[in-house]
């Protein structure tokens, strides 16, 4: 199972950026979710930072009826442990790793780029963030679940990758209990994540995107 090369929106804010952030959308959205964030990030206007957001493919969603639509893997049941396709799942992030070896041919340091998604673009960030061979600078989760906790094979060089979780305590589409467990299942595997609660559905709110900005910055530090 393989994924052609996915088509981005790409946001520069400065020349020659030598840090590079890759968002991934929810279900049934698409790059553009997220574009309206960026100049609200001071990250982005203290120096030059590239934003890559991919679109996903169009696929059929079996808890949709079936309905094709932008997805980064189908999800088959809306059970509580979310029954995923995992091997799909596992292709997106192979699909996404390509965008951060095109970050390295551009001549950003591995370490200076960092993962992230929302829901359906969390579980692949968490897989292919965790998973990637070579040291990444960082990786945050929202409103999301860890699906491939008992799957992923740990990347050594990531073991000490900082992780913000971002969730909102009245989500009605993934529970914040989803995200909870994300943060006890990536403790026990020795990660120290970072949890945030918010008074907020399934969505972004202002005081998130303020503790995620301040994440960013720690990010760079280290």
């Amino acid at each position: 199972m393989t994924m052609t090369a996915l088509d981005t929106l790409q946001i520069d804010t400065g020349d020659h950026p030598e840090i590079t952030v890759i968002w991934l959308h929810g279900l049934g959205a698409s790059g553009h979710d997220f574009e309206p964030v960026v100049p609200e990030l001071a990250f982005g206007k203290g120096r030059p930072v590239r934003f890559i957001f991919p679109h996903a493919p169009d696929m059929p969603v079996t808890v949709n009826g079936g309905m094709v639509m932008p997805a980064w893997y189908d999800i088959l049941a809306m059970d509580i442990d979310r029954k995923v396709d995992e091997p799909q799942l596992k292709v997106s992030a192979r699909a996404v790793a390509r965008l951060i070896e095109q970050e390295r041919d551009r001549g950003v340091a591995s370490e200076n780029i960092i993962i992230g998604g929302f829901s359906q673009g969390g579980a692949v960030a968490y897989e292919l963030a965790l998973s990637y061979p070579e040291r990444l600078g960082g990786l945050f989760a929202l409103s999301t679940y860890y699906a491939t906790a008992e799957t992923i094979e740990l990347s050594e060089p990531n073991r000490e990758l900082p992780v913000f979780i971002g969730h909102g305590r009245f989500d009605p589409i993934v529970p914040e209990s989803l995200g909870q467990a994300a943060k006890t299942q990536l403790e026990s595997q020795g990660f120290q994540p970072e949890f945030h609660s918010y008074g907020m559905d399934h969505s972004l709110c202002l005081e998130e995107i303020r503790d995620l900005d301040s994440f960013l910055e720690r990010c760079r530090e280290q």
